[in-house]
């Protein structure tokens, strides 16, 4: 067994070791139970979806061959704005798929008519708005830009995000979402981009946990009255 100065050692380090983590380890527990009494497709937003769209059939579109792009085609995508279809080239140009024609970005009435085919025509639009920039931490950051804010009259504060380069839906936003996102980023410690699971304050508490853990099972084996006995005998 060690001797008393050493066992009040060990006492003394896994308190203040304790105090410092107890913070952080709380919120590791806090955002695991959230994670796991959540539905992730209730995150996502899949509630608020039109469960009704079916994609639109078109014919007699022109062959991309036969469009004005400098540097070849490397990729196409279709899509479909107020009926009409427009190939999306190169992810960065768009095309009208019946006459050829160039178009530089989407409307606003073009914007409210991607967002209707995704999301539940029950929810009534409030407000909508072209966003040039976000910051690193928006609830859209690192996708498309510009976009269009659709924002919807629901207690769950919704928004719907379409690119304005090419008119493809991106995503929705709302209340619980922005709740996962906050403790997602307190469980990996990432206050930057909420996803690394690799940045140094991370690794550090870590390390530092497991210092706690271990001293905790070396404080009752240097306290343990039972364990006493039994080295005694």
């Amino acid at each position: 067994m060690v001797n008393r100065d050493t066992a009040l050692k060990i006492r003394k380090t896994h308190r203040y070791l304790g105090l410092f983590l107890g913070v952080q380890f709380l919120l590791w527990t806090l955002s695991g139970i959230y994670f796991s009494w959540t539905n992730i497709d209730d995150i996502h937003g899949d509630q608020f979806k039109n469960s009704e769209y079916h994609p639109v059939s078109y014919r007699n579109l022109i062959s991309p061959s036969s469009l004005d792009v400098q540097d070849g085609i490397h990729s196409i995508a279709l899509r479909d704005l107020n009926g009409i279809p427009y190939y999306w080239i190169n992810n960065k140009e768009l095309f009208n798929a019946i006459n050829g024609s160039p178009k530089n970005a989407i409307n606003e009435e073009e914007a409210l008519y991607v967002a209707r085919k995704y999301i539940d025509n029950v929810l009534e639009v409030a407000a909508i708005e072209l966003i040039n920039e976000v910051d690193k931490h928006h609830e859209y950051r690192e996708r498309l830009l510009p976009a269009y804010v659709i924002s919807y009259n629901n207690d769950e504060a919704l928004k719907a995000y379409v690119s304005a380069n090419d008119g493809k839906f991106q995503t929705v936003r709302h209340r619980n979402w922005r709740w996962f996102d906050f403790l997602w980023m307190t469980h990996t410690m990432d206050y930057e981009s909420r996803d690394n699971f690799n940045t140094t304050v991370l690794r550090a508490f870590s390390l530092l946990g497991l210092i706690t853990v271990l001293s905790g099972f070396l404080l009752w084996f240097t306290s343990s009255p039972s364990l006493r006995k039994y080295v005694k005998k």
